[in-house]
């Protein structure tokens, strides 16, 4: 498949009441794992790929080392991939759009866009956070690339008391929907995790509604059930697999001590 063709099958895959899972990678290994349990399409975890690389979350990982990683698990695989590319390595809106115009150089056909200051406090207000979509939208438009661009928003994340979200909402909608005219593709919001609330979002949202499963959240028929679009994974499948891998080390490393 050509990278549109990747492109338009990754975005056909985002529907309401049926959404696409996706179980989050970090290297080829892993997204070859995940092909073969049989995902239609792809998704790195911006904290799995850095800790995997020895790097804090947070654009901690070289964006140089981020793009290899790209390439190698776009290389790996026919399934679309998308790329947690966090805030674009950039506050600019020219700067961001030219790093993602690289990043579409790996092959790679949707990212996950973020609305928090990495590094700083707070969230880009919402002019400011459209005006670095709208660029996004017009160099993919200038390339000819069908990019899925999923606009994030860290309200919720940052908000730890589930019992303020409901004051959220409000905020939380206007930006779909600006983040919607400025040429994203979904509204991505981590976090959120009460049911009223999730059914809520994708009653008013006017993009795809992307929720992440965490401990809290409702399982996965009950989010279709509530008009989800995507349900992806973050970093909980790799937290799952170092667990594994240490109990198996130290389990190894506590027989090989009793075998002496």
């Amino acid at each position: 498949m050509t990278q549109n063709e990747k492109a338009r099958l990754f975005a056909s895959l985002h529907r309401k009441g049926e959404p696409v899972i996706l179980y989050n990678v970090w290297d080829a290994g892993s997204a070859g794992a995940v092909a073969a349990a049989g995902a239609k399409a792809l998704a790195t975890g911006s904290a799995p790929v850095a800790f995997a690389n020895g790097y804090a979350d947070g654009e901690q990982i070289p964006i140089e080392r981020l793009f290899e990683v790209a390439r190698s698990i776009v290389a790996s695989t026919n399934l679309p991939v998308s790329i947690d590319f966090e805030g674009a390595y950039a506050t600019d809106p020219q700067e961001g759009a030219r790093n993602v115009g690289r990043l579409l150089d790996t092959g790679a056909v949707g990212l996950n866009f973020e609305d928090q200051v990495v590094g700083g406090e707070g969230l880009h207000p919402v002019r400011e956070q459209v005006a670095r979509i709208a660029a996004i939208r017009a160099m993919a438009a200038e390339r000819g690339i069908e990019l899925f661009l999923n606009a994030r928003t860290d309200l919720f994340l940052k908000q730890k008391d589930a019992g303020a979200h409901q004051a959220l909402m409000p905020e939380a909608i206007d930006r779909a929907r600006a983040y919607a005219e400025a040429g994203a593709s979904g509204f991505f919001a981590p976090g959120l995790d009460t049911k009223d609330l999730i059914g809520a979002l994708c009653d008013a949202s006017p993009l795809p509604v992307n929720i992440i499963m965490r401990p809290g959240v409702p399982d996965a028929a009950t989010l279709a059930s509530l008009g989800v679009s995507r349900i992806s994974h973050g970093p909980y499948p790799y937290r799952a697999m170092i667990e594994r891998l240490t109990e198996a080390a130290r389990e190894a490393l506590r027989a090989a001590s009793v075998d002496r």
